[in-house]
Formats: structure tokens, sequence, C-alpha cells
């Protein structure tokens, strides 16, 4: 069970990030219209939009193709993180990615669009999905370029077991 604990952890973390997703995609569009614009703090507005696209609107109307392409990313995706040495970048990044894909998913199957609703000044609107899948993106670039220091701590001797049982250095 040791080998596949960042799995469960990067599973919780993604069906999280759904939740999270999913909930404010429907609070969003419960109390705003398509195209209202509501201010909410400095640059940030809110507004409803529908992308039937990948990021930022790119390959519209894609439709079938985006859902068969996200899938498979999907599960290429599950399969490089359970093949991939067990870190906590590692999971954290997995389950920030899968689950951002997983909702922006969720949306496309269910009402054949993504739901965007988060917006600055220009930039195209994207959601907390795409928010997760962006952190879990760099993440992952800084786990794979210069990994997370796991590695180095488990190459450490045990600082312990190399000093006398007086718990100090032999100074003889």
């Amino acid at each position: 069970m040791r080998g596949y604990r960042h799995l469960i952890w990067a599973g919780l973390l993604a069906c999280a990030v759904v939740m999270v997703d999913q909930a404010s995609k429907a609070l969003v569009t419960d109390r705003i219209e398509p195209g209202e614009l509501v201010h909410v703090l400095g640059p940030l507005d809110f507004t409803v939009s529908h992308n039937d696209g990948v990021a930022f609107g790119l390959a519209g109307g894609g439709g079938v193709l985006v859902i068969l392409l996200a899938g498979v990313a999907l599960v290429a995706l599950g399969a490089f993180i359970a093949s991939a040495p067990e870190s906590n970048l590692t999971w954290i990044s997995g389950g920030l990615i899968l689950g951002g894909a997983a909702g922006n998913l969720i949306d496309r199957v269910r009402i054949g669009h993504v739901t965007d609703f988060i917006l600055f000044p220009s930039w195209p609107a994207f959601n907390l999905a795409d928010c997760a899948i962006t952190v879990g993106v760099v993440l992952l670039a800084v786990a794979l370029i210069w990994g997370d220091g796991e590695d180095e701590a488990r190459d450490q001797p045990d600082r312990e077991s190399t000093e006398p049982a007086g718990g100090e250095p032999d100074g003889t």
C-alpha cells in the first residue's frame, strides 16, 4: 500500500479541486447572467462566459474531439503520476492538474462547454479549474527540473546513527 500512497493523496486532491471548481461554477451561474459584469475587487471582475474550445478559447467548436483529447490527456497524466517517483511535488502537482482537467471535462460532457467566470483586464476569462491546472503545471515543472529535495534528504546518511550513544561526536 505504501507505493500507492501518493496516488491516493493525488486522487483526494483532484476530487477536492473538482468539488470546489464545480461548486464555484454553479454559484456564479446561479447569480450572474451570461455577459453581465460584476466588479469584485481592484481589476478582478466576475462574468459568465462559455468556452467550447480549449485553453483561452483556442480550437473553438472542437466538440467531441476536444472531449476525447481531454479524456486521453487525463488517462496519460494518471499513468505518469502512477509511474513517477513518489514525492510531495509530484502528487500535489498531479492532483491539481487532474482535478482541474476533470472539472473542465465534466463541463464539456455535461453542458457542451466550459464555464469561465474570472476576468482580469486584457486576459481571457478563466475558472478555478484553469487555476489548478496552471499551478499544477508550474509545480510539476519545478519537480522535474529541480526536484523537490526529497531525493537528497533520502540520500543523506542518518545523522543520529553516526554519533556515539552519548549524543556527542567522539572527540578522542
